[in-house]
């Protein structure tokens, strides 16, 4: 079975880390619900949770003392500031280096997947229902730029490439873009042939080459002329890659998804080198779900079962970390002292530079 029968129910089920799960072409559909089941965890996102939050619309976000418990997604720096994003609305922000965290006002209570922001001030996060929230004020406060009810799914990734052009990414192919800071948000979803609406889960800029997009069944599109036009790519692997990340180098990236499955190309695409991925209890078979380019070029990718990965040679190799707790874990960035900061399942996580050593918040 190449595909489950019913995409907008196993969308609905499986967004815990922002990112849908569709099976590699042949798989079975009880291997499909063996992975499936990682996620399923987290009850809210189940349909009848997304059904019941869709009702509701809520207006704003309510605080809440354990916000930075609760389930995070996206995590980024605003400057020297943290700013991180995900349930129920939630937009936490720190000025300490992660130790304490401040709930922003949000005109959402919706599932945030994912936050951008291009300097210390301008920034952007987007989630379900196609909500796309703004900040001019490094985080502290949101507005609502852009949502689309009808559309009935997520936006999933976004990029900016200044304060006034950016892509939002999400279900069912939906690209959008804006050229005046978000005021117009433009629906460009068919400058990329798309035909079957695979699901578009991670986009970056890949240094001296362009815009890179992967998403479900393996789809890969790129675009050397900032997002104008685009073309497929061929992927080594069919089943859903859930983010990319470029590397310090020109044209090398890291494609990453289901079943610890991690592409690397330095040719911005035209070919690619598997690599493979060992921890302390043998291959990595955990879904990766988040990555970062720290500022010393290394880079660090996070994913389920606890899985934290660093590599300090452009990707080509990584030194795994299989944490004690097991957490599912969704994104990742430094502290200036050089340790990692983690968000996932049970919110904000402070660790040493390999993801060892948990520091309670």
């Amino acid at each position: 079975m190449s595909e489950p029968v019913n995409r907008r129910t196993q969308l609905d089920g499986n967004l815990a880390f922002g990112r849908p799960l569709t099976p590699p072409k042949g798989s079975s559909l009880a291997a499909a619900l063996s992975v499936l089941s990682v996620l399923s965890v987290f009850a809210f996102c189940t349909p009848a949770y997304a059904a019941q939050a869709t009702a509701e619309n809520h207006d704003t976000s309510i605080p809440s003392p354990r916000s930075s418990r609760s389930l995070l997604l996206g995590i980024t720096h605003a400057g020297a500031r943290l700013v991180a994003v995900g349930d129920r609305g939630h937009i936490l922000y720190s000025d300490d280096q992660g130790k304490t965290w401040t709930q922003a006002a949000v005109p959402s209570r919706q599932l945030l997947t994912a936050v951008y922001f291009v300097d210390d001030k301008h920034g952007w996060a987007v989630g379900h229902d196609a909500q796309i929230l703004a900040s001019t004020d490094g985080g502290v406060t949101w507005t609502k730029q852009f949502e689309d009810l009808k559309r009935e799914a997520p936006l999933l990734d976004l990029w900016f490439k200044d304060a006034n052009t950016g892509f939002a990414i999400g279900a069912y192919g939906a690209l959008l873009t804006t050229t005046d800071g978000g005021a117009q948000w433009a629906d460009v979803s068919d400058r990329i042939d798309n035909e079957d609406q695979y699901h578009y889960n991670g986009i970056a800029y890949v240094k001296d080459a362009g815009l890179f997009i992967v998403g479900e069944q393996g789809s890969m599109f790129r675009s050397a002329d900032d997002g104008q036009t685009w073309e497929h790519v061929q992927s080594p692997y069919q089943g859903s890659l859930f983010g990319v990340v470029a590397t310090a180098k020109p044209s090398t990236l890291l494609a990453y998804g289901l079943r610890g499955n991690l592409l690397r190309s330095t040719d911005f695409g035209d070919s690619w080198t598997p690599i493979s991925l060992k921890g302390a209890r043998g291959p990595l078979e955990f879904g990766l779900s988040g990555a970062s380019l720290l500022p010393d070029g290394s880079l660090v990718l996070v994913g389920n079962g606890g899985s934290v990965m660093r590599s300090s040679d452009d990707g080509q190799t990584f030194v795994v970390t299989n944490r004690s707790d097991r957490i599912s874990l969704s994104g990742v960035t430094v502290d200036d002292k050089g340790d990692l900061i983690l968000v996932g399942q049970g919110g904000v996580h402070i660790t040493s530079p390999t993801g060892a050593e948990l520091v309670q918040q």
